[in-house]
This record gives structure tokens, sequence and C-alpha cells, in this order.
């Protein structure tokens, strides 16, 4: 009990500059409740504030002191592992939430990776002998094992700045020898890793892009990008290949609060992104530096009141997901990256051929359809080709010199975005909010 009474200390001594501000948190710990067997255990301490509350698996009442419930029998095996409190009324009330936790605690999933429209993906890419394709982001290899077996002759090159998924396609390499390439680095620096493999431009049939985070990342915990897993605030996507390269941890200890507030707002779009920038400089200057995912997600949980949202799916979502999706964007220089990716992708297919890009959130399909539809990526009005057509018009003395100006770099293969069907979100969760464009290259005239 002490413990916990000194952590409420800790927390109301952090916030107590907001006591008098509306709608604000009443105190409580940065730290999840998790107890102990609740039946007939004397060691377990029931508070009066506690007193009366339904456990989450013997839904019976707990009474007053340590003991058996006064209306179930004794279960030995009940154990409440999953009830975080996270908000107390004004009346000293308190209200839970329960929330699925679907990944595991530590180590990493067996089963690495489920390749996301893959039935799609093959529908552009696949099918053809003697390819040569360029996948942008290897990860655990799932899209290319499928290419790699919906024809003959194929060979791919696989990139990725992940060593780990690096090291996966060096093994698949020698499992089909002759058909895989690996190569480890980010999209900024593939000109020089093709220049070393003899690959020139216009010499490549298709290339594929499934951007963010791969399920293996998430899925250890020691990489610090998931929510469901404490670990040390890293997220470098590039692990300890670039030892010079500013972790996660760096970012949210060091910058102050406006230039946090404007990564937040920018690459998670938040709307709350004050508030959070706000209250992860009070808590380092209270507690000192934040080291940790679950002790940045507690900071985050405890002002935003608690509130859990829900996902497409109806699943509670952590109110620090789009601040972590944030962090993980700035901290790799996600979209810069892929803006890089897409115009080198350009250079090396030859005329007719394919691009995919799978993306998961508006900030990277915002960067695709722009790219294709042949937008400029700097330029603030979304202008459609032909609107951007009629400015230039305006602007030019004749014809060449306007076909000059508006060059059509890409033929957008299917006009309205394709998404998971209904099967795959079942079968695949993390498929539930992927959106697919392909396009294919225009032979520019010099």
């Amino acid at each position: 009990m002490a413990s916990v009474c000194n952590r409420h200390f800790l927390t109301r001594l952090l916030h107590c500059s907001h006591r008098n501000t509306a709608n604000r948190l009443v105190w409580r710990t940065f730290s999840s409740f998790k107890f102990a067997p609740c039946l007939n255990d004397s060691k377990t301490i029931v508070t009066r504030k506690f007193a009366g509350r339904k456990c989450s698996v013997c839904k019976s009442c707990h009474s007053d002191s340590a003991g058996s419930s006064p209306n179930t029998s004794i279960d030995d095996n009940c154990t409440e592992t999953n009830v975080d409190f996270v908000r107390e009324s004004p009346r000293g009330h308190l209200s839970q939430k329960k929330h699925s936790k679907g990944r595991k605690k530590s180590g990493q999933n067996t089963d690495l990776h489920i390749p996301v429209l893959k039935d799609e993906v093959l529908s552009y890419l696949g099918g053809k002998s003697g390819q040569r394709l360029l996948d942008m982001t290897f990860g655990a290899g799932g899209h290319t094992k499928a290419l790699l077996e919906s024809g003959q002759g194929y060979h791919i090159y696989t990139l990725d700045r992940d060593p780990l998924a690096y090291k996966i396609a060096c093994e698949l390499a020698e499992q089909r020898p002759g058909q895989i390439t690996p190569l480890l680095g980010r999209f900024s620096e593939l000109p020089a890793l093709l220049a070393a493999k003899d690959v020139s431009f216009d010499s490549l049939d298709g290339a594929l892009f499934d951007l963010g985070s791969s399920s293996m990342q998430f899925d250890q915990s020691q990489r610090g990008f998931s929510l469901s897993m404490d670990g040390p605030l890293d997220m470098r996507m590039d692990a300890d290949r670039l030892p010079d390269q500013p972790t996660a941890a760096d970012v949210v200890n060091t910058l102050d609060e406006l230039e946090l507030a404007k990564i937040f707002k920018k690459y998670g779009e938040d709307t709350r992104s004050k508030k959070f920038a706000h209250a992860i400089v009070e808590a380092r200057s209270a507690f000192g530096r934040i080291t940790g995912t679950k002790e940045l997600a507690d900071i985050i949980q405890t002002v935003s009141g608690g509130a859990f949202g829900h996902d497409s799916l109806g699943r509670y979502s952590h109110p620090a997901t789009k601040i972590f999706q944030a962090l993980r964007i700035f901290v790799n220089n996600e979209m810069n990256e892929l803006n890089n990716g897409i115009e080198v992708v350009h250079k090396f297919l030859k005329p007719g051929g394919i691009c995919v890009a799978i993306s998961f959130h508006s900030l990277e399909d915002r960067i695709v359809k722009r790219h294709f539809n042949t937008v400029d990526i700097d330029q603030k009005i979304n202008m459609s080709l032909v609107q951007k057509h009629r400015l230039m018009s305006r602007l030019a003395d004749s014809k060449s010199e306007l076909d000059s100006m508006v060059i059509r770099k890409w033929k957008r293969i299917n006009k309205k975005v394709t998404m998971a069907t209904d099967s795959e979100v079942e079968a695949n969760p993390r498929s539930r909010s992927a959106k697919l464009r392909a396009a294919m290259k225009l032979e520019i005239e010099s």
C-alpha cells in the first residue's frame, strides 16, 4: 500500500498546477494496477476504495477485507490480470476498462508476417515468367515468397533497412539460389545499392511498397514499437546499424514542448498534441528521463482522461497510438524516405513497369496518391492534373512549352483504392487499414 500511496502522491505533485482547470483528470498513477489471485488469498489487501468491485474473472464482489467472496465458492485459479483503472471521478468512484492484449508479452511471434492483400499484389506483379522485381520493404518476406511461387524465372531484389529482415532475406536467398538478391539500406540508399549489383535505369519490371512497420517489429518488445509490451523507447527501424541515429527517447527527452506538439500534430494528426506535449515535458521535469514505452503510454493515457477510442473493428484503441505513430515516423524520417523511394523506383522501372504501394495511414497514402496522379508533393492545394494543366496554360506561350511544364509520369491502374476484404480482415486484423494503389510507368519523351 505504501508504494501505491507514493505513486498517488507523485502524480498529484505533477498535476498540482492544474487543480483548478475544468475537466482535468482526477489524480491517478502512471502505472496500471494488476492484482494477485482475488479469492481467499491472505496476502491480498482489498482496500475500502476497491471494496464491492466485481472481479473480471469470477464476476463476484469482493469484501472489505482479504478473504473469500460472499457470493461464490473459492476458485484458486481465479486471477485478475487484465483490468486497468483508467479514471477516478471527483466523488471517488472508479470506472474500469477491459482491453484485449492480442500480442505476446515477450519474444517473437512464430508467425512472423502474414502478407497483406497478397492476392491483389499477385494480380499486378505475379503470374509472369522471367520478371525482375524490386521488393522495397522485404520485412519477413511474405510477398516475396508469394511472387516467387507465382511464376518461373523470377529474380527479386529485396530491400529493407532492418538488419533482422536482411538476415531473413539472406537465409531465403540461400534456400532459393539465383532468385533473390538481399539489400540492406533505406530507400534513399537504393541507387548506390543497385549500382553495386550492376542494375541500370529502366531495367526492372515491377516494384512493391508495403509501408509502415512490420509485424515482427511490433512483436519484439526491445524494439520499442509496441504499446502492449513494455520495452526501451527506441523505435529505430535500422536498429543499431546507425549508432548516431536518435531514438524516440532522445526525441521525447530533448525537444521542447512546441517542437513535440508539431511532431504529434503533423505525423500523428492528433488534435490533443499540445496537451500531450505539455504533459511529457512536465513528466520529464518531475520524474526525470522517460525511457520506456509503458512509461510514455501511461503519461498519455493519464492526460487523455483514460478514454479509450475504438478502431474499425470495434476494439479498444489506446490514446497513445497516434503519438507512437508520430514518434516512429519522425525518428525514421519515413515520409521523406517514401517520397525519395517512389522517385528512385520510377527511374529503375522500365516503361510499362508496374509499381504497387500498400499504405496504412493517410500520410503515406497521400504521398503515394500525389505521385501517381502527377501532383507536386510540396503543393499545398491538391490540384488534379486537369486543374494543373489549366493553370499552366495561362503561363505557357505555346503547346510545346505547356507539355514540358506538365509531364505525366504514371498511369493509374486501379482508379479507386483497393482495400482488404472482410474475410481477410477477420483472418488478419492488421490488414483493416491497408490501402493498395497501383500505377504503370509511362515513357517520357525527351
